[in-house]
């Protein structure tokens, strides 16, 4: 598993007038974080800021934990990360060296939270979301709610609005202008739910 890995979805035509329906709905994410460290980018490739002992965290006290960060929530965002300030990425001001704030806790909200494995320092979560969640936010905070720190360490998003992996049509090793250009002359997506979804601007009673 990569540091993170995300399929996006791509409008062409007149798909590209549906990308709003598209980007909507809830997200899942499928992501594995280290107990006991924590990093700037609060993942892997940052710089390690603090170690703090996990060995007291049981399996029990995670799913404990998990309780507190489902439902509405509110969540400080990472501060390496897409938010702008004055026009300009957060994540671009802080490699500069500039001082930043972080933002101010906003509403998110969690539809699902579930630990799926716990290897300690390693567990792995499924999550499903609504917009302008941050995994990596919410790994940061139940370390801190568990006495001790975390940091991510892979994650993949499984689910955009609608669509799933399973509806992958060219995968990232054929980005290359001899996949597109087949891809765009042999798919032509069925009449599915999905697709009467977007065309009328829905998203099947999915919350955002």
């Amino acid at each position: 598993m990569t540091s993170a890995d995300f399929h996006p979805v791509v409008g062409i035509g007149d798909g590209t007038k549906m990308l709003g329906a598209m980007l909507s709905g809830s997200k899942k994410y499928t992501t594995t974080a280290q107990l006991g460290k924590a990093t700037d980018t609060l993942d892997e490739s940052g710089t390690v800021t603090d170690e703090k002992p996990y060995d007291h965290i049981t399996r029990e006290d995670l799913e404990k934990v998990l309780e507190k960060f489902s439902g509405n929530i509110l969540q400080v965002p990472p501060l390496f990360s897409a938010l702008k300030k004055n026009g300009k990425r957060l994540s671009c001001l802080v490699r500069e060296g500039a001082q930043v704030e972080a933002k101010p806790a906003r509403p998110v909200v969690v539809y699902k939270l579930a630990l799926t494995d716990f290897q300690p320092p390693l567990f792995t979560l499924e999550v499903e979301c609504g917009g302008g969640f941050y995994v990596r936010s919410l790994i940061r905070d139940i370390g801190e709610a568990l006495s001790s720190c975390a940091s991510v360490t892979g994650l993949i998003r499984t689910k955009q609005g609608p669509f799933t992996l399973d509806d992958e049509t060219l995968r990232k090793e054929h980005w290359d202008i001899e996949h597109v250009a087949q891809a765009l002359q042999t798919y032509n997506p069925p009449e599915d739910q999905a697709s009467k979804r977007l065309k009328t601007g829905g998203d099947g009673g999915l919350q955002s």
